[in-house]
């Protein structure tokens, strides 16, 4: 499994009905992606109940394999469209860890969060993992959650846990330190179901 995101911030003043319109009319393309497990189209705009600083599209995705994915990137398989409306903007991508289904995995989630955590040089990171993993779990089990995602990243040596979510939680009125919120416009999911259940290994 390999987790991907994109996130274009926009001007202040941008209007976000842009991007929902994007989505509204081309979020189906990827509906049936061969190698893909899910795209979640993802906003946050500015001074929402989130709480966000910024506008943002910040499209995530689960790959159930590398090929596609490169071929979704470079290879012509649709990133030239945001290429030419946006510019090539940098793509943050992960190995995954873990991958988890919650107790709303049949409904249509309407939210997600991103949590980033810097895994400490001290440290050992088989174990920083193991915690990790074990958090990721018992979030998993808890109501409201769709899916949940962990992955890191090699080279800052960095996790990233992805979180799917029915609606938005009644605690997103409390600031959670680092976490990032969106709202979900659309969900293809065509290898949901096929993404690896528990640890990768």
């Amino acid at each position: 499994m390999h987790a991907m995101q994109y996130p274009l911030t926009l001007p202040a003043d941008y209007d976000m009905g842009i991007i929902r319109e994007r989505v509204a009319t081309r979020g189906h393309v990827l509906d049936d992606r061969a190698g893909l497990g899910l795209k979640a189209y993802l906003v946050r705009e500015r001074g929402d109940a989130g709480g966000s600083p910024v506008n943002q599209y910040a499209p995530f995705y689960l790959w159930h394999d590398q090929g596609a994915m490169a071929h979704f990137l470079a290879g012509g398989g649709g990133f030239q469209g945001i290429v030419a409306d946006f510019g090539r903007p940098v793509v943050q991508h992960w190995t995954g860890l873990a991958c988890a289904a919650g107790p709303a995995r049949t409904a249509a989630p309407r939210a997600a969060t991103r949590l980033l955590t810097p895994m400490p040089a001290g440290g050992d990171p088989a174990g920083q993992v193991e915690e990790a993993l074990a958090e990721a779990g018992a979030l998993a089990r808890t109501e409201g959650v769709h899916t949940v995602a962990l992955a890191f990243d090699p080279r800052y040596w960095e996790l990233m846990r992805f979180v799917l979510w029915e609606a938005a939680p009644a605690e997103w009125e409390k600031e959670a330190a680092g976490e990032e919120r969106y709202e979900v416009l659309h969900l293809s999911a065509p290898g949901l179901e096929e993404l690896p259940r528990g640890r990768a290994w």
